[in-house]
């Protein structure tokens, strides 16, 4: 079978090289068991946490040792007995200049977007997130199970790519966050200098830096082998290393996922998709790239490759969670993202080292199993498009912007799951008209599907200043379908049908992969750029609305000079009512302003109506879609065989392509007005009326308690004097109320919080325990522009 042919299907075998006889390149016999092994130890340690069978104290103590002895040891073990000849020194450099590229896009995108108060130290610890892997207490028994029978020289490149990361990348991620401690100093008594020289030190004081160099003199004046007499030590450190790193892993799980928050949940997408999507393509190209003419044999260099693949894919090493908590910054974003990518690379190695294991593929097959699966998730996400459009219009938030735009999203979504329902069945008939129009509408809607997430974020920027759009919407709308349309055309008349495929994504062959990668790239582009530019334009605005409380008449000039009459501290037995149940000050908003002629109400349905986050959220996710699509068309393009990997890239393009309406429904499809709060007030009303003699009564915890008692007492009154102000709810009646993202930005101002997640997560003790109540108590505690009062 010849290269050519293979490339008008899916491309998905080696051609004459891959057969049958052919040896496997990775045995996956030793896969699953290592998984479960590496897996269950981990789970231990988390349910050891868990349980508080091992407190925070002892896991540090584990994790000191860890760190300090075992690997250092390991590394020191290793040093000495590597073998230099049988590296492959392309192949080294390939992965440390992917490395050095994904640490300087995060760097840089960073720097960009973040705020200029943390953007060093984001720029910092998030890029050594995405390139420091742990490859030693989980990456190394994979590659082991996978590569020991085949090519045993493959795990000795472990030891050499991660000290020579924790040397040169680390250091300049530690002196980012250096010069974040040096900014936030008022006094700033440290000169760069000294910044640098500490930054040195840092790297040298540290062990696994110390003994990688120490191993490497050793290996040569030991000529490769330990004395007798330290070789039973030695070993016993190192070999209990595997172990304790991953129950220390499971310890160090415990409750990270709980402190995550809407500003946490966007840095977590971008650097999950930085560390499991662009760090392993990233790791395979440059293999490409580099060791093209230094291999035996094209088999060599396709293992090469395929390793480098799966190196990418292993997840954050805890260590990185350490230097968060070291210089205290970003520690929720940090472990979370630890969590989540630990346990999303599992599968993503399972499945990549499956493929690469199946001795022989025949494309027919795998075309129409790829077919059916984009079939069956076009059905399935069909429906929840349709329940996600049925609440826009009930909502009436179609009318309104930018959710006008969203719409035509989804709407060009139904088109494409529909056309490819049609699909499945127009292209197996010989039938030239049928499938030059099913294509036409297929291909027209999918590509504005790549098209409306850049238009939608566009409008984002142009509505933020005001919230008028600049353009009139007509002008994006025909955006929006024109371009795609225009470009399904040009595709249809200059492009050449191939023969003998099913799948749409190839029906037009190179010409179709150069369009899709033309639109994918201009979204992306457009998309990234806005957003960049949205996240900029907040720095100052927060998204506040302050046009609209002057249009509106919310809010007064006159500030409380001194706290209400009633603003007297409670008896400690009375004031940890649940919120809900307390008494409101005497011309604030009731016990629950249900009035819909309430301003502040009106004023927060204004700006809940722009949904601004939830914007953002839906463009991010598609953009990640996009960005992982155009991945698939440059691998096509450019590899010289594309593999069994890029039959895994594909499987996940079709799942992305017409499952989009799974983000839509999860992001739009549930209003909280419209259906979550009636159906929570449904199911209270009846179970109330079946325990009428019950009332409902909520605990509060001693930490809860405690943190009121201590905010009551001590911050309380300055915090009314402070960002309470009177409001207008009413023609004749004012309220005293503040914004939730005020009391966040004064509980940083104070010192009682470090950072906006701290912040939020007092805040929400503070509701809990009865200290304020949202004036429709509608809403728990947000970081937004929502109104709260004080209770008696």
């Amino acid at each position: 079978m010849e290269v050519p042919a293979i490339r008008n299907n899916l491309n998905l075998s080696y051609g004459d090289m891959d057969t049958s006889d052919t040896p496997p390149t990775m045995s996956i016999d030793k896969l699953f068991p290592a998984l479960l092994e590496c897996f269950g130890i981990i789970l231990c340690g988390y349910i050891a946490g868990r349980a508080n069978i091992i407190t925070s104290t002892q896991a540090k103590g584990l994790g000191n040792f860890v760190s300090k002895f075992a690997l250092p040891a390991l590394l020191f073990k290793n040093m000495v007995l590597l073998d230099f000849g049988n590296v492959i020194w392309p192949f080294l450099w390939s992965i440390l200049i992917a490395k050095v590229s994904v640490f300087f896009i995060v760097c840089v995108i960073t720097l960009l977007v973040a705020s200029p108060d943390t953007r060093f130290s984001k720029a910092g610890l998030f890029s050594i997130f995405a390139t420091q892997s742990n490859d030693f207490a989980l990456g190394y028994p994979i590659v082991e199970a996978l590569y020991k029978n085949t090519h045993p020289e493959y795990l000795q490149y472990i030891y050499l790519v991660a000290p020579v990361s924790l040397m040169l990348l680390n250091p300049i991620g530690f002196a980012f966050c250096e010069i974040q401690k040096w900014r936030d100093q008022r006094d700033r008594q440290q000169s760069k200098l000294q910044i640098v020289g500490v930054v040195i030190l840092q790297v040298l004081k540290n062990p696994i830096v110390f003994m990688v160099v120490i191993g490497i003199i050793f290996h040569f004046i030991l000529d490769q082998k330990i004395p007798a007499f330290m070789e039973q030590f030695v070993d016993g450190l190192a070999n209990s290393f595997g172990g304790a790193a991953l129950f220390y892993l499971g310890l160090s799980m415990v409750g990270q996922l709980g402190k995550l928050t809407r500003s946490t949940v966007v840095a977590l997408i971008l650097l999950i998709t930085a560390k499991l999507l662009v760090m392993p393509l990233i790791c395979r190209e440059t293999v490409e790239l580099l060791d093209a003419d230094n291999t035996s044999s094209n088999l060599e260099h396709s293992s090469l490759s395929n390793y480098a693949f799966l190196y990418g894919v292993f997840p954050s090493a805890p260590s990185v969670a350490i230097y968060a908590a070291h210089y205290n910054m970003e520690l929720q974003v940090v472990t979370s993202g630890m969590v989540i990518s630990t346990f999303l690379s599992a599968p993503i190695m399972y499945v990549s080292a499956w493929l690469l294991t199946i001795p022989w593929m025949d494309p027919k097959p795998l075309m129409d199993s790829l077919q059916n699966v984009s079939f069956n998730v076009s059905i399935i996400s069909l429906v929840a498009l349709a329940w996600t459009v049925t609440v826009m219009f009930l909502s009436k938030t179609f009318k309104r912007l930018p959710h006008m735009f969203t719409v035509n999203l989804f709407l060009a979504q139904i088109l494409a799951c529909v056309s490819m329902i049609m699909w499945n069945f127009v292209v197996r008939q010989d039938r030239f008209i049928g499938h030059v129009l099913t294509f036409t509408l297929l291909y027209g809607s999918l590509y504005s599907t790549y098209v409306w997430p850049g238009l939608i974020a566009l409008s984002l920027v142009l509505m933020k200043r005001g919230g008028e759009l600049k353009v009139a919407p007509g002008f994006l709308v025909i955006a929006g379908w024109g371009v795609p349309a225009l470009v399904a055309a040009v595709l249809l008349v200059t492009g050449e049908r191939m023969p003998d495929t099913i799948d749409s994504a190839f029906f037009y062959g190179r010409p179709q992969i150069i369009c899709t990668s033309v639109v994918l790239a201009f979204s992306i582009v457009l998309g990234g750029c806005s957003l960049v530019g949205l996240r900029r334009g907040t720095w100052d605005s927060k998204y506040h609305v302050l046009e609209r409380d002057s249009m509106l008449g919310t809010t007064e000039d006159l500030r409380p000079q001194t706290g209400p009459d009633t603003q007297t501290i409670p008896d400690s037995r009375d004031m940890f009512e649940p919120a809900g149940t307390g008494s409101i000050n005497r011309g604030q908003c009731g016990t629950g302003c249900e009035s819909p002629g309430c301003l502040l109400a009106q004023e927060e349905q204004q700006v809940a109506d722009r949904q601004v986050a939830r914007h953002v959220l839906l463009c991010l996710l598609l953009t990640v879609s996009l960005l992982a699509n155009l991945s698939s068309c440059l691998w096509w393009l450019f590899s010289r065989v594309p593999g069994r990997l890029y039959l895994e890239l594909q499987f996940f393009c079709a799942v992305v392509n017409y499952g989009q309406g799974f983000i839509s429904f999860w992001i739009f499809g549930l209003d909280k007005h419209l259906i979550i709060l009636p159906f929570k007030k449904k199911i209270s009303c009846l179970w109330h009326r079946r325990k009428p003699e019950e009332q409902p009564q909520r605990v509060v915890s001693d930490d809860i308690m405690m943190t009121c008692t201590q905010f009551l007492r001590c911050h309380k009154e300055q915090c009314v004097r402070d960002i309470v102000q009177k409001k207008r709810c009413g023609e004749r009646t004012v309220a005293d109320t503040f914004l939730g993202s005020e009391l966040v930005e004064w509980l940083l101002r104070v010192g009682l919080s470090q950072d906006r997640g701290e912040a939020l997560l007092y805040g929400v003790r503070l509701q809990q325990g009865g200290v304020f109540q949202h004036i429709t108590q509608e809403y728990g505690f947000k970081d937004d522009d929502l109104h709260y009062c004080f209770t008696a």
